[in-house]
């Protein structure tokens, strides 16, 4: 299900982004600040309804944002993505791979296959489905090159207690980041990643009521306003080519991390 903007608000000299995941949490506060900043938005996942309310919560700014429901776990619809972005846009400048999924916390030796599966499934499989599709784009338009933009997680530095798909999956994100930032410097394309920890979003609420801690306590923990994430994808998505942030940690100020409790 495809949602087109609203042709008369494009201009050629805006630039064009993707975010995935932009339904909810911080793919929502990701993709209406970089609508508000000026960019042309796809927004993708997997629910055209959570999409739709992005669009509507942009108000004006959303007649530059197309509606694609995209599955990142398969890779045609990550290909029919980028063909509509840039059938509706020219090209691609920015994509913020977001998406992203979780597993129950529970032991790791009571962990189902089919979780292992799944989150590797959308947190590594689908992060380089887009990577890739990414690459193919943006070494093909005119001009050359762009910026890939991937969620890490503080899990991408430190785990949970329970948590071993999730962590694993964010760990090998550092390396699809480290590896596309060179494998993209012949095509002018800059890859970085956003390290987040706690924002407000689905995925935290659980945070608010206490979670596991690595001495086997149980507390709340601080959380921050996913609109600080969204600012912070902006300013990394406004940089000149030439620099980059090649990685950032973005983190509620009080939250159990150093040492993680």
């Amino acid at each position: 299900m495809t949602s087109q903007p609203k042709s008369s608000a494009h201009s050629p000299a805006s630039k064009i982004a993707i975010v995935t995941g932009a339904g909810t949490g911080v793919g929502r506060a990701a993709a209406l600040a970089l609508l508000e900043d000026g960019y042309s938005v796809t927004l993708a996942g997997r629910r055209a309804d959570v999409l739709e309310e992005t669009k509507e919560m942009a108000g004006e700014a959303g007649s530059r944002a197309l509606v694609q429901a995209t599955d990142v776990t398969d890779p045609a619809q990550v290909a029919a993505m980028f063909k509509a972005t840039v059938d509706a846009f020219g090209r691609v400048d920015v994509i913020f791979n977001n998406a992203g999924a979780n597993a129950p916390g529970i032991l790791l030796e009571d962990l189902a296959v089919e979780d292992w599966k799944r989150v590797v499934d959308v947190n590594l499989s689908g992060v380089f489905y887009c990577i890739q599709e990414a690459f193919r784009v943006m070494k093909a338009q005119t001009p050359m090159g762009g910026r890939i933009i991937n969620n890490g997680s503080i899990s991408a530095h430190a785990p949970r207690p329970d948590s071993i798909p999730y962590t694993a999956t964010k760990h090998a994100v550092t390396g699809l980041t480290k590896t596309a930032a060179l494998d993209g410097r012949k095509y002018d394309i800059a890859v970085s990643q956003i390290d987040i920890g706690n924002a407000v979003s689905p995925m935290t609420a659980r945070m608010a009521d206490g979670v596991k801690q690595a001495d086997g306590t149980k507390k709340a923990e601080p959380r921050m306003p996913a609109e600080n994430v969204g600012e912070a994808v902006v300013f990394m998505a406004n940089l000149p080519m030439e620099t980059t942030v090649q990685f950032m940690t973005i983190q509620a100020t009080k939250m159990a991390w150093i040492g993680r409790g």
